[in-house]
């Protein structure tokens, strides 16, 4: 006669442990998600209150120009934003200095589009050289900030919402990860990947902090070239897509095969030792 086996009382225990605790693990990833959302709520409404600061102490506009002071959506309201500020930017440069970087450090931490016509703005209203190094540094400062960002609230969000796109891109950085700033300036240069992607992506797949802040200020610098050089002639663009030439194309693809360079010569050297 055979005997029945046994029930494993520790191995039924052990189950009903791992059942029980499923649910957990779903309310506690939920209530990260949500706590992550709130922080970042709570952030961006203290970066729209240092915004309204920078507004409440411009000085006095007529109702016709407050009309203007927003947030460019089209080479319009650059236009119209350009008209306005050019008539306060020789009494109040500083005001207009600062509520540029202030505004424009602002779209790029927090991924909001709209910096193509700050960009094209700034060549409008100040000289070339100021207008480059302030893009370049706004783009570098907004976009360490959005990696902060990423890295502090936005890990979970990232991992939840575009999972497969981070996961493709974990590759390419592990691929080059030896000449990563290379990577980096070339990804700015051209437009492969989006900005905002880069931007948040970067602290999830452990791109350090000091490449990607001097990847992205001279990276960004041949595009923004292009487009401060159409501020030039604001009022004689139609669309953002003016400041850009088969000239202007071609000039980014050479620096942009610049970039790659360094990493070509040194897998030469290197393959030339070995």
């Amino acid at each position: 006669m055979k005997k029945r086996p046994v029930p494993d009382s520790g191995s039924d225990e052990k189950e009903f442990t791992q059942l029980k605790s499923k649910p957990n693990r779903v309310e506690n990833d939920a209530g990260s998600t949500r706590r992550s959302l709130a922080l970042l709520l709570v952030i961006f409404l203290t970066a729209v209150g240092l915004l309204g600061l920078v507004y409440l102490n411009f000085p006095q506009l007529s109702p016709e120009e407050k009309v203007h002071i927003k947030l460019p959506r089209n080479i319009d309201d650059a236009k119209n934003l350009g008209n306005v500020l050019s008539r306060y930017k020789d009494k109040y440069y500083a005001q207009v200095l600062s509520g540029y970087f202030i505004t424009y450090i602002f779209l790029q931490s927090f991924a909001i589009p709209g910096s193509i016509f700050l960009s094209i703005l700034s060549g409008f209203l100040f000289p070339f050289p100021l207008a480059l190094f302030m893009v370049c540094l706004c783009s570098g400062i907004g976009a360490t900030f959005c990696y902060l960002l990423s890295y502090l609230v936005g890990r979970r969000l990232v991992n939840k919402y575009i999972p497969d796109k981070v996961a493709d891109w974990q590759a390419h950085v592990d691929n080059h990860r030896e000449h990563l700033l290379n990577y980096i300036l070339f990804l700015r240069i051209t437009p492969f990947l989006p900005n905002w992607f880069i931007n948040i992506a970067s602290p999830v797949i452990n791109v350090p902090l000091v490449p990607f802040f001097m990847g992205t200020f001279f990276g960004v610098a041949p595009p923004s070239f292009v487009a401060i050089q159409g501020g030039t002639t604001l009022h004689q663009l139609t669309s953002s897509g003016d400041a850009i030439s088969y000239k202007s194309m071609i000039i980014l693809a050479i620096f942009a095969l610049i970039s790659l360079l360094p990493v070509v010569f040194k897998k030469k050297l290197k393959a030339k030792f070995d």
